[in-house]
């Protein structure tokens, strides 16, 4: 598994509000950075939100 944390699993630097709390940093990793919003990736939900996110982690994996 590469680093970081798996799918599914809360970010330790999400607030109360799911608002990331190292947003514009430089200490952001550059996977959250990438990430590009869209009514895919976030689906009608938190469950099909993080299923897409599963599915992707899981295509991506060497």
């Amino acid at each position: 598994m590469p680093d970081g944390k798996p799918a599914g699993v809360r970010c330790i630097q999400l607030d109360d509000a799911n608002g990331c709390r190292i947003f514009g940093s430089p200490a952001r990793p550059a996977v959250c950075a990438s990430l590009r919003p869209s009514v895919e990736m976030c689906g009608e939900s938190r469950e099909q939100a993080l299923a897409w996110l599963d599915r992707l982690e899981k295509e991506t994996m060497a």
